[in-house]
């Protein structure tokens, strides 16, 4: 462990490939802020990557050996390139730096040199992950507890999606077992196989990620294998306890099941936020109010209160914090909340995601017609989904499908959205291309409008918000 403490502390130049990715800019953030020099590649440009330009980090967008800055082109010790499976095979800079000998490791390897010589809360799950992870860190720095996190969203309340105690910018990463850190274990690739974390919480274990398992049973058996890594405690959503299998002692949690070990009740909303209790071992928390949509949110909110339990934060501590937590950029992220128009962006991107932000917004807005604007993102998961994308999507009263987004990705034969837009039994309902969407939008008698997806559509928020705010 101090051999790879020492590694990380001894770098001079960390070079991404994908540095535009949630998680790869969360980690180039990271040692940005320890004084290493930071650059990177990306496909496109966008607002993440400009934010990362602004802040120091040299970023090119063109996949050519040629703008690769000189001390890249000879292999360092003290140089290290990080990549995604996302970055394809053939990609040029990356077959040059592995011709050349250069130190190369996945974001997931290098996410657990960091946590391995820290105290690490790792937060799992085919959804809800960003959010509880994103609370759980919130609740904790509250509480006065100096985590870092790196979380796969940019929170509202500290606009990033890095966190970084005190004690761990002063220590230029002399990171000890005394650090505290939250992250959030990716799946993808069995990527989080790579932590081994004091306490963890897993949400969900939907099947997702087909492409790279092949078959639920595998999904499951993956997060079985994350589970017998936790060195302490698991806390482990109650549906899905039977699913997991874990030497490690597990606490469970659930919106309502009273069998669960945390449970909310009477749940309520009240002036647009929820009110309700959380049954925990140690008592009743009252009064608890969170200002998410969704009954989804109210579950993560009990996971987070579960692990500031297991660390002994107070109620009150919790209580406040839970009250004052904003959200996360893209999940339920409002941009025009007007009494003629709502306009709310969302990075649903699966069936069950798709499913619990539609019913969030029914429900927030009874009476209201819901105008929903999805992109599917692969192939694959088009492929593989395709009838409960289409289940999901049919609970808009209009919808308004993209192209599928390709990712890392070559067409398959037979999928594309209008076979999505086939299976649907939804009346009103249609395909637009990218360069009509703003225009198209701009034509329709809006009341509730969802942007939805994990590809590009988040780049037509800021055009289609401009477009409605001045009709």
């Amino acid at each position: 462990m101090a051999e790879r403490n020492k590694f990380l502390q001894n770098l001079k130049h960390v070079y991404f490939l994908g540095i535009g990715g949630i998680g790869m800019s969360a980690l180039a953030r990271y040692f940005h802020a320890m004084g290493k020099t930071v650059s990177g590649y990306d496909k496109t440009r966008t607002k993440l990557t400009d934010e990362l330009a602004a802040e120091g980090m040299n970023i090119h967008f063109d996949d050519d050996i040629g703008l690769l800055q000189p001390d890249l082109r000879i292999a360092d010790p003290q140089t290290l390139i990080v990549y995604t499976p996302a970055v394809p095979r053939e990609h040029k800079e990356l077959n040059y730096f592995k011709s050349n000998n250069f130190i190369i490791k996945k974001r997931a390897e290098v996410l657990g040199l960091i946590t391995d010589a820290s105290y690490t809360v790792a937060v799992a799950g085919t959804h809800g992950k960003t959010t509880t992870s994103s609370l759980i860190a919130h609740v904790l720095k509250s509480a006065n507890l100096e985590p870092s996190a790196f979380l796969g969203g940019i929170t509202q309340n500290y606009n990033t999606n890095l966190l970084l105690s005190s004690r761990l910018k002063n220590s230029k990463l002399q990171t000890s077992n005394s650090e505290l850190v939250v992250v959030e274990a990716d799946e993808y690739d069995r990527s989080f196989l790579t932590l081994h974390p004091e306490i963890a919480v897993i949400t969900s274990v939907d099947a997702d990620h087909l492409d790279i398992y092949g078959d639920k049973k595998y999904v499951e058996e993956s997060y079985s294998l994350f589970a017998q890594q936790v060195k302490t405690q698991l806390v482990l959503k109650k549906s899905i306890a039977d699913k997991v299998k874990s030497a490690t002692p597990v606490i469970t949690y659930s919106v309502s099941d009273s069998k669960a070990d945390y449970y909310a009740q009477n749940i309520r909303i009240e002036n647009a936020a929820y009110q309700y209790e959380v049954v925990t071992p140690k008592g009743v928390f009252k009064e608890m109010t969170l200002g998410l949509p969704g009954l989804h949110n109210v579950e993560n909110s009990v996971a987070a209160v579960a692990v500031a339990c297991l660390m002994n934060v107070s109620e009150q501590d919790i209580r406040n914090a839970l009250k004052l937590f904003r959200g996360v950029r893209r999940r339920f992220d409002y941009q025009i909340k007007t009494e003629k128009l709502v306009f709310i962006d969302d990075y649903a991107h699966h069936p069950e995601e798709l499913k619990a932000t539609i019913s969030s917004a029914k429900q927030m807005y009874p009476g209201k017609k819901i105008t929903g604007i999805f992109q599917p993102h692969l192939f694959t998961r088009t492929r593989d989904f395709a009838d409960d994308f289409a289940k999901s999507l049919d609970l808009l009263d209009e919808c308004i499908l993209m192209e599928i987004y390709p990712a890392r990705e070559l067409p398959i034969e037979g999928i594309s959205s209008q076979m999505l837009l086939d299976k649907m039994t939804l009346d009103k309902k249609s395909i637009c291309q990218k360069k009509d969407l703003v225009t198209e939008v701009s034509k329709r008698k809006l009341e509730v409008l969802m942007t939805m997806g994990a590809g590009d559509i988040d780049t037509f928020v800021e055009p289609l918000k401009k477009e409605l705010m001045q009709q």
